[in-house]
């Protein structure tokens, strides 16, 4: 599990340098530049370390550590006292405020890091092992080939479960170079998965991952892609796709993926992570055929072992010059259709002209109640 670690100073700049080196280490960082903001933070967050600088404005380290104490859910968390008050004194008052380790500025990026190691070291020997925090339960949504919907049925899809769930929920948008979501729904940076990218894998920690989210009013934290290709470097894409994807399932319970086709690198290693495969195809001769070559991917890959594989039937085209549901089944050795999803083309204009995802410009349309039936199915499998 990640750990946590709180820095509090009121220098920005030492702020960002320590906290940088940090996340580079793995650890998940959140900050404060005042002691009364320190004390708030510790106790949200819970973390399983404080680094504590001691002259700060409104109130010391002294005064803060002394605080903290008090508290019981925070009196045994290890404070390491980061400051340039270099006297015996000093360190003698630190050590009687309760802090647990005391080391002066400047330091060596190494010793800092080893003290912290230490102290973890210590507070993990005496302490009962924790439960870890299970990790989300993650969907992949994707189609034997690209515009079949997969990225309005992702979208859709978390938005629908997070209004029945009442719940946290991550959308990303898998896809890099091809993002839609941002120009859809409005929003003028879309560059959460181009950043992250541009980490090393051993980089890409949870909190790397949750400072790239983007807020939505409908409940949903989206993990946004740029639309130019040229931006994307496919070097090491498939392993940092892959960390992504694991950094992310920390800090929800339902990651919803918009993987769009097959064609992605580590597509193998992305399905391994998915408890649940949304596979999205049509009713056309030639698309069924190559959807029926992705399910025999799928399984080559593992995918079909120990995880649900849900077929998605979308109705695009006039019914006179489609296959029936039973021909498309058929078809694919007998696959049952989990959801047939019908045309909204009138719904789907008013999405960018509203910014707003489909089920929740018109909540009763057919199309709304149809993925609102699908969010109750991967709520029962979740359960």
């Amino acid at each position: 599990m990640t750990e946590k670690i709180l820095i509090v100073d009121d220098d920005v700049e030492t702020l960002r340098l320590v906290g940088l080196m940090l996340q580079r280490q793995g650890y998940q960082i959140v900050a404060a530049n005042n002691g009364s903001q320190a004390i708030s933070m510790a106790r949200a967050e819970s973390p399983d370390l404080i680094i504590l600088d001691v002259m700060m404005p409104d109130m010391d380290g002294y005064q803060v550590t002394a605080e903290l104490r008090k508290d019981p859910q925070l009196a045994d968390t290890p404070i390491l006292m980061f400051t340039a008050k270099s006297q015996v004194d000093d360190k003698v008052a630190g050590y009687d405020a309760g802090v647990d380790d005391y080391l002066t500025k400047p330091v060596h990026p190494a010793e800092l890091i080893a003290h912290l190691k230490a102290l973890l070291s210590r507070t993990r020997a005496r302490q009962p092992a924790k439960t870890p925090k299970p990790a989300a339960y993650t969907v992949g949504v994707v189609g034997c080939k690209g515009g079949l919907g997969s990225s309005t049925l992702a979208i859709n899809l978390a938005a629908s479960y997070a209004k029945l769930a009442k719940t946290d929920v991550i959308a990303i948008e898998l896809r890099p170079g091809q993002g839609t979501w941002a120009s859809e729904l409005g929003f003028t940076s879309a560059e959460g998965l181009n950043n992250l990218l541009k980490l090393n894998p051993t980089e890409i920690n949870p909190s790397a991952v949750e400072n790239q989210l983007t807020a939505t009013p409908f409940g949903v934290r989206l993990l946004l892609t740029s639309n130019i290709s040229l931006e994307t470097d496919y070097a090491a894409l498939g392993e940092k796709l892959h960390s992504i994807i694991q950094a992310a399932s920390q800090l929800s319970t339902l990651v919803i993926l918009d993987i769009g086709s097959p064609f992605i690198p580590g597509f193998d290693k992305i399905c391994s992570l998915c408890k649940n495969i949304l596979v999205i195809t049509e009713p056309q001769q030639s698309t069924i055929k190559r959807t029926r070559i992705l399910y025999d991917e799928l399984r080559s890959v593992g995918a079909g072992m120990g995880r649900i594989i849900n077929l998605i039937l979308y109705n695009r085209v006039r019914s006179e010059v489609q296959l029936t549901s039973t021909q498309v089944s058929e078809l694919l050795g007998g696959t049952p259709i989990t959801m047939m999803i019908p045309p909204a083309p009138e719904l789907a204009y008013q999405v960018s002209l509203n910014n707003l995802p489909l089920i929740n410009i018109q909540t009763d349309s057919l199309v709304s109640q149809q993925i609102g039936q699908l969010a109750r199915i991967i709520q029962t499998q979740i359960a």
